[in-house]
């Protein structure tokens, strides 16, 4: 944290600090954050800058659990089996991050996509009431949380799509490829790509608890530094 704020004068300035911290005052405070506090620190700002989407995309990334090298864990035979994911809803226009979750990784991300839609659908565009945006992610988010006008491509199990629910969401994808709109999809990967080059690929914390809040860490600092 004391590194990703000397490198970047923008936080230092919105959370009006002379000066930055020590180190330890970091390590201290980061133990007795919760991730209720997180989400608490993130609503006023995405409400001030009045977040009005109507699209949200949906990614995944994963952080590695070390800072060795995969030369040196080739070669010590201790490669890493497991790493931190964090999960994250993205506004098109602001590419602002509207939601996040993190978790484990390998595995699906279809159990991410229920409490992602929960968080950002407030920042969701609405005519009259109606909701008026959509939320689009890669095929690793398809499984019975996916709503009707989600473009979310649907696994094709076999080769062929035999539910026709899943036809309809097939041939909607497609419309919106070719109409550029899922092509949008495209700007989770690159707030992802932008977070890792600015603030690194890896977790520092050895306690499990502790790792999992790193990759919500990164992301409301990115937000800040937006």
């Amino acid at each position: 944290m004391e590194e990703r704020l000397l490198a970047s004068d923008q936080v230092c300035q919105e959370l009006g600090l002379s000066r930055v911290p020590d180190h330890t005052t970091f390590q201290r405070t980061f133990r007795k954050l919760r991730m209720a506090d997180f989400e608490k620190m993130k609503k006023p700002l995405l409400d001030e800058v009045g977040a009005d989407e109507a699209g949200i995309a949906a990614d995944s990334t994963g952080f590695s659990r070390g800072q060795a090298s995969l030369y040196y864990q080739t070669r010590t035979g201790r490669l890493y089996q497991r790493w931190v994911k964090g999960v994250y809803a993205v506004g098109r226009v602001s590419q602002f991050i509207l939601a996040w979750r993190s978790g484990w990784g390998p595995g699906s991300d279809v159990a991410y996509l229920a409490g992602l839609r929960r968080d950002a659908r407030r920042y969701g565009h609405y005519q009259s009431k109606r909701k008026a945006w959509l939320m689009l992610a890669d095929s690793g988010f398809d499984g019975q949380t996916v709503h009707d006008d989600d473009l979310i491509p649907p696994v094709r199990r076999g080769g062929n799509l035999l539910n026709p629910e899943r036809r309809a969401r097939a041939n909607l994808v497609s419309q919106a490829r070719l109409e550029g709109l899922y092509g949008q999809r495209w700007k989770s990967e690159t707030v992802n790509s932008v977070i890792k080059r600015k603030f690194g690929d890896t977790i520092r914390s050895r306690k499990r608890s502790l790792q999992r809040r790193e990759p919500i860490v990164k992301r409301l600092i990115y937000n800040i530094h937006c």
